[in-house]
């Protein structure tokens, strides 16, 4: 044995702090001459990573490792390596009966960490308590308990469309109390929603950066984005009432949306807001202006104030992706129930005509992304699942090639659902790139992801908290309940 091997040796057992060698190599995953897809650098060639008690313990080039024979060897030949994906917004209290199918779901799928945006405190706070315990076994949970609305609230449980996601919150002492509660319950970030006012959104941040907790969400109907990211707005999702700031008639907006939220305070939630927006949204990208847009997105990235674009999820209707077989495939590892429901509703939007905004509102979506990114505005890559047909794990997927279509290159592509997550959560020592001392969250693909980002669905192994999941085990993943 040369020199720099022994060395070698001798330091894998002063990482696990074990004085027994051969356990060691028992104990340990060996992925031998691997290329390893870094979302910072790119790629590594000819690389051997050793993953011991839940993390990579070692990275170096296969050359200069000797693997024991009794070591538990995966051949990386010809493989790629990518840190474990996340999907940045996903509800598991959306469809309560879907939530035990979830976990497997992700896995299966390559996703090791999910960030919840909103759902009833204690229902959530199941799934993460049950991630926490079962770290080998569950994706990472990250929660931000109940959206925090204004008064009327949205998803108020008043119909199937919306199920009691949301708080309605009537003035600032409730908003106090509720984010004090929700600290007490351990949440991870904050989420602020559309009927929100100033007063109180501004709040809601100040409690936010007070706590040490993110605050992401809407944009409040009863603000402009400029507002809103200058208050400490930390992220927003879906790109929801950017378009309404990007207006040059957009002051005009505001104070029309500011009255029809006063003349509608009566009404519920959802069906004011879904009024704000039919009679706004189309006026806005209709009146859009480029030195408007260049203002807000400057803004934007002077506060970082990162986006969550779930350009799928925003675009669905449009393209009706969700006729798919592709798409569809993902149906048959749902409950029986929930399966059928699905393929019925989406069977008559195939057959429901696209209005003609639908798309002239996709293409201004997807440029939009194009432009954030290069105003170098921080993109997490989320999917809203299991919000219209979204299956959890496929639909990871289906974001990341619409990220790739709206501009983005397949790495930088790759970094939304890796690092920037991780650098969101202040856990980039801990997560979203492959180096030693990194808790070992990987996935294996047979191609290259970028040469092609649909290469992210080729999954040949995925690794949780160390444990090693091959074909057939991801297969069984899928097929059975999480309990």
């Amino acid at each position: 044995m040369g020199i720099s091997r022994f060395f070698c040796l001798l330091l894998i057992v002063s990482l696990l702090g074990c004085q027994n060698l051969s356990q060691v190599f028992l104990d340990s995953i060996w992925i031998h001459n691997v290329i390893i897809v870094d979302p910072l650098e790119g790629l590594k060639i000819n690389q051997t990573v050793v993953i011991s008690a839940g993390k990579i313990s070692m990275v170096k080039n296969a050359e200069d490792l000797t693997i024991p024979t009794k070591a538990k060897k995966i051949d990386g030949k010809g493989k790629f390596l990518i840190p474990g994906l996340w999907d940045a917004h996903v509800h598991f209290a959306y469809i309560e009966e879907l939530a035990p199918y979830m976990f497997n779901m992700f896995l299966a799928n390559g996703v090791t960490s999910v960030r919840d945006t909103g759902g009833k405190t204690a229902f959530v706070k199941r799934w993460k308590d049950k991630s926490q315990a079962n770290r080998e076994t569950s994706p990472r949970v990250m929660m931000a308990g109940p959206l925090l609305d204004g008064m009327p609230n949205v998803y108020d449980g008043s119909d199937a469309g919306h199920p009691p996601l949301s708080v309605g919150l009537s003035d600032e002492a409730a908003v106090e109390k509720m984010v004090a509660d929700l600290i007490a319950s351990d949440v991870d970030l904050l989420k602020a929603y559309e009927m929100l006012t100033p007063e109180q959104f501004r709040k809601v941040t100040e409690l936010g950066k007070a706590n040490g907790l993110k605050v992401t969400g809407h944009v409040p109907l009863s603000m402009d984005v400029i507002g809103a990211s200058n208050a400490g707005m930390n992220s927003m999702e879906h790109l929801r009432n950017l378009e309404l700031s990007c207006a040059s008639n957009s002051d005009e907006l505001l104070a029309k949306r500011k009255q029809l939220l006063f003349d509608g305070k009566k009404d519920p939630g959802g069906i004011l807001r879904s009024r704000i927006h039919n009679a706004q949204r189309e006026n806005a990208v209709e009146n859009y202006d480029e030195q408007v847009a260049d203002k807000v997105l400057a803004t934007l990235s002077k506060n970082q104030t990162w986006q969550i674009p779930t350009i799928t999820l925003n675009t669905n209707f449009a393209t009706k992706a969700f006729d798919a077989p592709e798409w569809r495939a993902g149906f048959k590892y749902l409950p029986d129930s929930i399966a059928k429901v699905w393929k019925e509703s989406a069977d008559q939007f195939v057959q429901a005509p696209v209005p003609p905004f639908r798309l002239k509102f996709k293409d201004w979506q997807m440029n939009m992304i194009k432009k954030i990114h290069e105003h170098k505005i921080d993109i997490m890559a989320g999917t809203d699942c299991p919000i219209f047909f979204l299956t959890p794990g496929p639909s990871r997927h289906s974001e990341l090639e619409n990220l790739n279509a709206a501009g983005l290159s397949p790495l930088e592509v790759l970094k939304t659902a890796t690092i920037n997550p991780a650098r969101y959560f202040n856990m980039e020592e801990e997560l979203g790139s492959i180096s030693e001392n990194k808790i070992a969250d990987l996935v294996l693909l047979s191609a290259n992801p970028l040469d092609d980002i649909r290469n992210t669905r080729k999954i040949e192994g995925v690794i949780k908290n160390g444990k090693y999941y091959n074909q057939t085990d991801l297969e069984a993943l899928r097929k059975t309940i999480s309990n």
